[in-house]
């Protein structure tokens, strides 16, 4: 069985190049699907900036770190900018990571 948690803990280890922060934290996933019975992922996500040039290698990356549970045999990652990030989305983690005081209020996007 495919679990959320497992594939978290992998986005976990995908960084921004540019923001010492990994992608969970950062609060550019929005949303995880998974589909057990065809053992695919969909993750939508966003970028810290439209424009950003690193946005086959984020999702690369991202693809082929969930492609390493045995279970998974395609994953999807589909970017939008809708809505569009802001600091106000990342996690209290994050936050903290980046010397932001958190408000503990703050929830993941998904």
């Amino acid at each position: 069985m495919i679990k959320k948690d497992d594939i978290i803990n992998l986005i976990k280890t995908c960084y921004d190049p540019e923001i010492p922060i990994d992608l969970w934290n950062l609060g550019l996933i929005y949303k995880i699907k998974i589909n057990q019975k065809q053992k695919n992922v969909t993750i939508l996500m966003t970028l810290t900036t439209p424009g950003c040039g690193m946005a086959t290698y984020i999702a690369d990356d991202v693809k082929q770190k969930i492609l390493t549970i045995d279970e998974i045999v395609e994953v999807i990652v589909d970017i939008t900018f809708d809505p569009a990030w802001s600091p106000k989305m990342m996690t209290d983690e994050g936050k903290t990571k980046l010397g932001f005081k958190p408000k503990n209020t703050e929830k993941n996007w998904e």
